[in-house]
């Protein structure tokens, strides 16, 4: 039997506004179906800890996007990490020294943007907002509510070409913590 690994997924906009509603207790059912194991969901919004033989993210995230459309009938963008990438995502936070953990949020790439993109915005100034680009992370710090920044998930996809999707940071940690069970 093939080894398996653990790997972390985010759904993006699902349960917000009562659109696009999907019950945990069907997401982990159809997890289930994909063959994968161990299923952990934490909170409503589409974040799920589970276990499978080794795919890659972008395989992973094409089948469960895949089997959403299909069962619940409309698209949602999903990105996997492995948790071995979640927690480098987690130590590599440049804002974690300087800001209060309430003010920071994580974009998650589905891939590493263009470096010649990254640039370009990277240049742009938010203030009192700021981002830091590292690899297939947006890490973000927010002066005031995720929803009053421009650093938007729309704002990266149609800068960068890439899907995103965002979480707060005290969500990241615990799903980093859930996934060490």
């Amino acid at each position: 039997m093939s080894k398996r690994v653990k790997y972390i997924s985010v759904l993006r906009g699902i349960n917000v506004g009562g659109k696009r509603k999907i019950l945990m207790a069907d997401l982990k059912k159809m997890y289930a179906e994909l063959g994968f194991e161990n299923c952990i969901s934490y909170i409503q919004s589409g974040n799920l800890i589970f276990e499978s033989k080794k795919l890659s993210n972008t395989e992973l995230g094409g089948k469960i996007e895949d089997a959403i459309s299909e069962k619940f009938g409309f698209a949602v963008p999903v990105i996997v990490r492995t948790c071995e990438e979640w927690e480098q995502s987690v130590l590599a936070n440049p804002y974690t020294n300087s800001h209060e953990k309430e003010s920071l949020c994580l974009t998650f790439l589905n891939e590493t943007p263009k470096a010649e993109l990254t640039a370009v915005i990277s240049e742009l100034n938010f203030e009192p907002d700021s981002f830091r680009i590292i690899d297939k992370d947006v890490f973000i710090y927010c002066s005031r509510k995720y929803h009053q920044t421009k650093l938007s998930n729309q704002f990266f996809e149609s800068k960068l070409k890439v899907k995103a999707t965002t979480r707060n940071w005290n969500t990241v940690l615990k799903l980093l913590e859930l996934s060490a069970e």
